[in-house]
């Protein structure tokens, strides 16, 4: 039996929209091993999704790698971390591999680009390497692109304070560029542009979106442009690939289906997203101020201390982050949640209206598939990125803008999300949404281009 292996990096968003469902749902011949590696800082809470797709899908296995015990504060960053366990892990994945292929014919070896150093092992026992890129299309364009810009410039991006021009793209302002490329002098970009030079040498990237949801980028990709100087590897887009509805039962449910048709805003800001406590204030009266039906997922504040960075937040004291008497004035239509809601299920209610997402890919793919518009307020990663390409070329969101020093106020809350719920900016980004979830089911469709797309890679399988 063909075995394909996947190997995502640590952290709930790369597995999640992983291949595997897709894959087994439409080409039940393969059987799929995801290596897993369980690091004991904080990235998402992934044992429990593992659990949960072992139990649904018997032809996915997990196999989990050997632990790496890493002391998370010697690293400048997660990314730092997330880079040294698994350069770290090669000799236990080369192990594993040897072990997989002495009873089954491994025919693709998919890897999540944060894995890009166990190239080498895969090339030793003559696997091919495909990259299973999470995030979208316009992102891959601008990383596959990078070298170029590297060797043209000296500057740092945090620097230059310009656009920077990219084929596929729209101008990005230099700051807006994916955090770890913003300083040149750091490990984290020295890193990313390794990965980004190692790109062209897979066999393919599979990519998380479809055609018509970012043409101009894909287009890019498939006439080469992005990699000037060698052949770019083909691209396949076999999205939208979004985690199914989940937890019918969360109590936000319940109150969803008290209200309106349309009428609920949904702020949530991904697995890591947190807040400073002034922060949280402004949301808050800005809410209040706009008089819209809300649903607010809140988080607590990031800690200050270097220590807690990867533990998991602790439950947030309402009372103490929010202004005194916000949830007793706004009961009547806005509901708060501590740390987590049913995301998809939340999208997909009729009740809600609109979205202000802190531009994380899985998130923005959900909000198109439920046909939800956005207001994009990034905060980490390459959601900077995302923002400009969902205002400016998609037409998915309205941008939330920051005042000077990174502060969102309430006034800005309050005009973006009565923009979005009840002005004339909200309905043309409502309609293009809706045109846009239309095109995804097509997509995923028999016949549509993402079914195809997985159709021509499981042919070179």
């Amino acid at each position: 039996m063909a075995t394909i292996v996947l190997y995502p990096s640590p952290g709930m968003g790369h597995l999640i929209s992983m291949l595997g469902k897709f894959i087994t749902k439409h080409h039940p011949s393969f059987s799929i091993v995801v290596l897993t590696l369980i690091p004991s800082f904080n990235t998402g809470t992934t044992a429990a999704y593992v659990r949960h797709i072992s139990a649904i899908f018997p032809a996915i296995t997990f196999h989990h790698l050997p632990d790496i015990p890493l002391d998370p504060l010697q690293f400048p960053s997660m990314e730092a971390i997330i880079f040294e366990l698994i350069r770290r892990s090669n000799p236990n994945v080369d192990r594993t591999l040897q072990s997989i292929s002495s009873s089954s014919n491994i025919s693709a070896f998919v890897i999540d680009f944060f894995c890009t150093t166990v190239m080498p092992v895969a090339d030793n026992l003559n696997l091919p390497v495909y990259y299973f890129f999470t995030s979208g299309a316009c992102c891959l364009a601008q990383f596959l692109y990078l070298p170029t810009i590297h060797k043209t410039t000296t500057k740092s991006f945090k620097d230059m304070n310009t656009l920077i021009h990219s084929p596929g793209l729209p101008p990005i302002p230099s700051s807006d560029m994916v955090v770890p490329l913003l300083d040149r002098t750091t490990t984290d970009y020295s890193d990313f542009l390794e990965i980004c030079e190692h790109f062209p040498k897979s066999a393919g990237i599979i990519i998380n979106t479809f055609d018509s949801l970012e043409s101009k980028a894909i287009k890019a990709l498939n006439d080469g442009v992005c990699v000037p100087d060698q052949p770019t590897p083909p691209v396949y887009c076999v999205g939208p690939l979004v985690a199914s509805g989940g937890d019918g039962s969360h109590e936000c449910l319940n109150w969803l289906d008290l209200q309106p048709s349309g009428s609920v805003v949904y702020l949530c800001f991904g697995s890591l997203g947190a807040f400073a406590n002034e922060q949280l204030n402004e949301i808050a009266k800005g809410l209040e101020m706009s008089g819209v039906r809300f649903l607010w997922v809140v988080r607590s504040p990031p800690s200050n201390k270097k220590e807690d960075r990867f533990l998991p937040p602790p439950e947030p004291d309402l009372d103490v982050l929010l202004p005194e008497g916000f949830v007793e004035r706004t009961k009547n239509r806005g509901l708060v949640v501590k740390n987590w809601a049913p995301q998809v299920a939340v999208l997909s209610h009729k009740s809600v209206g609109g979205f202000v997402t802190h531009c994380g890919w899985n998130s923005i793919l959900e909000a198109v598939c439920a046909g939800v518009p956005l207001v994009a307020w990034p905060l980490y990663a390459e959601q900077k990125l995302n923002k400009v390409v969902l205002t400016h070329d998609m037409k998915l969101a309205l941008p939330m803008d920051e005042s000077e020093g990174g502060m969102v106020t309430a006034m800005e809350v309050e005009k973006r999300v009565r923009q979005l719920m009840e002005g004339d900016e909200g309905k043309v980004v409502r309609e293009v949404v809706t045109a846009r979830k239309e095109e995804a089911a097509m997509a995923l469709s028999e016949g549509g281009s993402s079914r195809a797309a997985l159709s021509k890679l499981v042919a070179l399988w």
